[in-house]
């Protein structure tokens, strides 16, 4: 682990997340189940995926805003302040890190290091990465990262805890719950980071 720049400590009580992943993969399922902890947890939080039909394999968008107050933004998000890579191939496919806050962080799944990848795709944001279809497949069999990749964002920003997260897993997968709870909490361990480093590019405004 190299850095500092995890966990984030934002002064700002809006959190603005943008999920990348694949149809079928569940990336509206994670932002759907982070606003139900959210809500839980006496917050507002809204979870919504981009506009369009979702055809299985095809690139997919979803968004999460998370805040102590109510939201009145329904516009996607443009701006986010975590970026969550479901599935690695995405990273060559789509400008993962488009609009990011200058502050912001990208969360990816992927067998490389967070400074592998933030040097191979020049990316100045803090780079967090997790194996999550290694994970996923040690523990569920089944290469769907959706709920391992929630562990990984939680290390990134603890805005609700992997406590928070039992109740809409028990809620959402009843008898396999207990399996996802533990992709999320060995994700929210193995999450290696990079911090900033403006060398590398800019850091988008």
């Amino acid at each position: 682990m190299s850095g500092n720049c995890l966990p984030i400590d934002w002064l700002r009580s809006m959190i603005e997340i943008r999920l990348h992943g694949r149809g079928g993969q569940g990336a509206v399922t994670s932002a759907e189940l982070l606003a139900i902890a959210a809500i839980n947890k006496g917050k507002y939080a809204q979870a919504f995926p981009s506009f369009g039909p979702e055809r299985r394999g095809a690139p997919v968008t979803a968004f999460l805003r998370i805040d102590d107050k109510p939201i009145r933004t329904r516009t996607m998000v443009y701006h986010p302040d975590v970026v969550l890579v479901l599935d690695p191939s995405i990273l060559r496919l789509v400008d993962v890190a488009a609009g990011i806050k200058e502050d912001g962080v990208v969360v990816a799944n992927s067998k490389y290091s967070g400074k592998e990848l933030q040097q191979e795709l020049k990316i100045g944001n803090c780079f967090a990465s997790v194996n999550a279809t290694k994970i996923a497949m040690e523990e569920l069999g089944l290469p769907i990262t959706n709920t391992t990749m929630i562990g990984a964002l939680l290390k990134v920003k603890e805005f609700i805890t992997v406590e928070d997260m039992v109740t809409p897993f028990n809620e959402r997968f009843g008898k396999i719950a207990e399996k996802n709870i533990k992709t999320l909490k060995r994700a929210f361990k193995e999450t290696d980071y990079a911090d900033f480093d403006k060398s590398i590019a800019a850091v988008p405004a």
